[in-house]
């Protein structure tokens, strides 16, 4: 059950800021007439100082609209940074919203690396786009304006200019359409890398350890000929549709120099006349103002395209049924999920009983994580459905779903300002005490108490082994009162002593949540209720680890000494 989210993140964007876009484009507009009138008021002057007439008053007009037209390209300036700022920040949030919503769906669609990408570059370059529009709006007053002006001096002028327009306006139509093209190449080159980079940085001790440092960058960096050549095209679009706007543009502005010259001679037309007629042919052919806002419009445009991918990628939706009481039966009924283009689970059903422990064992790539993830609805089948004490996660309320399922995981993500934060992270009301009991529980006391100021420490001042890390990710996961506890490979990172502790804790008599552990040891398996083994994305078998142990090929999911008969 999935809801198509949202609608395109550059209309809102300009919807937001409509008033201050309004603005800005009555504010461009303002400035390009008091340009427009400039040239006038100087032809004008330019008259009367030949006539010897007085021309002081004209004179402070030109000045006047000299320094008014600064003033309002000041307060265009202005008013673009403060939309490009505003625009920039609300596509972030939306972003950044649907990201979180989406969940591990995000990266696994994407990756991390271009998710980064988007968020950050591409959320920038589409935040001008507001005002990009804006100024794109405006900016046809100037050769409009042109050419109205040069019709009222006379029309043969207005005419000659005319006459070459169809020329310029193919240029503008095929810069574009080149550009748009060329943009969306060159940013979804950057994403490659960016998501290669995320990855090497991700795993740069194994990199480190393997020596394979050349080959890791090769990797990253092998789309950079493929980004090198969006690039260069990009700019060879540019740099052409401006060489050939320099050869148009000129030619025109002297064709219209030429004929108001002729028009002068048969005094049809002033030397004030003239002045203005050059003016008003350059403001007219001002197609360098055109191609740059339509350069800025198009990048925005071909961001907001990338911004859109994500914003348009169905995020799970969430049901309004309230979870009765219980005790924590999870139940996989059928559930089949396929994943570039193969099956990783199919038809799995299992059944964990209220207060149980449940440990998910398998070789690699047989679908543990998965399960853990369907388990607790960070993902949701293609067929079939997960049901907690009789009701499906999906017709679950958002809130209610998070109370009831708590993670820990084999890399967890540490967030919060403090070692206390993080160890509370999403608790309404944190209890010191409870922060307490679940550090000792994941065997983390030892660690916090030599910290320099011990759960007040900030979380950046606190050095921290992969180890170290993980208790601090089940102290969290321990500190949530819930009934489903799934640990996802949450006890690798620990030695065997303090695995012993953890899992003793774990497993301690009483009434506790229901736990799915995905696990790797004999030991962690051996103490658990029962062992559903997975084999080829299906269950091969369910049963307590002794009877599943006479069978060599669940001893030999463990490794050779377990294929051997050895357990610890």
């Amino acid at each position: 059950m999935t809801r198509s989210p949202h609608r395109d993140p550059m209309r809102t964007a300009l919807r937001d800021a409509g008033a201050r876009c309004a603005a800005l484009a009555v504010a461009s507009t303002a400035a390009t007439a008091a340009g427009l009138v400039l040239p006038a008021v100087l032809g004008h002057t330019l008259d009367l100082l030949l006539a010897g007439a007085p021309a002081t008053a004209w004179v402070a007009r030109a000045a006047g609209l000299v320094l008014l037209a600064a003033l309002l390209d000041g307060c265009a300036g202005v008013l673009a940074g403060t939309v490009d700022a505003r625009a920039t920040a609300g596509l972030r949030k939306r972003v950044t919203r649907q990201v979180l919503a989406l969940g591990p769906r995000a990266s696994a669609r994407f990756g991390a690396g271009d998710l980064v990408g988007r968020l950050v570059g591409n959320a920038a370059q589409a935040g001008t786009g507001p005002a990009a529009l804006a100024a794109l709006l405006a900016a046809p007053a100037g050769p409009v304006g042109g050419v109205v002006a040069l019709g009222l001096l006379d029309p043969w002028l207005a005419a000659v200019f005319l006459a070459g327009a169809p020329v310029l306006a193919l240029l503008l139509r095929a810069f574009t359409r080149d550009t748009s093209a060329c943009v969306a190449d060159y940013q979804h080159e950057q994403g490659r890398i960016a998501t290669a980079l995320a990855e090497a940085v991700d795993g740069h001790r194994t990199i480190a350890a393997a020596g394979l440092q050349a080959r890791e960058a090769e990797r990253v960096l092998r789309p950079l000929p493929d980004l090198a050549r969006a690039g260069h095209r990009m700019w060879r679009v540019q740099g052409r549709a401006a060489a050939q706007a320099v050869t148009v543009g000129p030619l025109l502005q002297l064709a219209v120099v030429a004929v108001a010259g002729l028009l002068l001679f048969r005094h049809r037309i002033s030397v004030g006349d003239l002045l203005a007629a050059s003016r008003y042919a350059v403001l007219a052919t001002g197609v360098g103002v055109l191609v740059g806002q339509l350069a800025a419009a198009t990048r925005a445009h071909a961001s907001g395209r990338r911004l859109a991918e994500v914003l348009a990628h169905p995020a799970p939706a969430h049901g309004s049924r309230p979870l009765p009481s219980g005790p924590g039966r999870l139940e996989l009924r059928g559930a089949t999920v396929h994943r570039g283009g193969r099956t990783v689970l199919d038809g799995v059903d299992l059944t964990v009983p209220g207060g149980t422990v449940l440990a998910v064992v398998g070789r690699s790539g047989t679908g543990k994580s998965l399960l853990a993830a369907l388990a607790g609805r960070l993902a949701d089948p293609d067929a079939g459905e997960v049901l907690l004490d009789g009701v499906p996660l999906a017709a679950l309320r958002h809130d209610e779903l998070r109370r009831a399922v708590t993670y820990a995981f084999a890399r967890p993500a540490l967030l919060g300002t403090t070692v206390a934060d993080t160890i509370a992270f999403g608790l309404t009301t944190p209890s010191p005490a409870g922060l307490r009991a679940a550090a000792r529980k994941a065997q983390a006391d030892a660690y916090i108490r030599r910290l320099p100021d011990g759960f007040a420490t900030p979380l950046g001042e606190a050095p921290r082994s992969g180890g170290e890390a993980q208790r601090l990710g089940l102290a969290r996961a321990f500190a949530h009162p819930g009934r489903l506890l799934i640990l996802d490979d949450a006890l690798s990172g620990l030695d065997t002593v303090t695995e012993h502790r953890v899992t003793a804790a774990l497993l301690a008599p009483g009434r506790g949540p229901t736990r799915l552990i995905v696990a790797h040891r004999v030991s962690t398996a051996a103490r658990a209720d029962a062992v559903a083994w997975l084999d080829g994305g299906r269950v091969r078998a369910v049963g307590p680890h002794a009877r599943l142990w006479r069978d060599p090929a669940y001893r030999a999911v463990f490794g050779a000494r377990a294929a051997e008969g050895t357990t610890r």
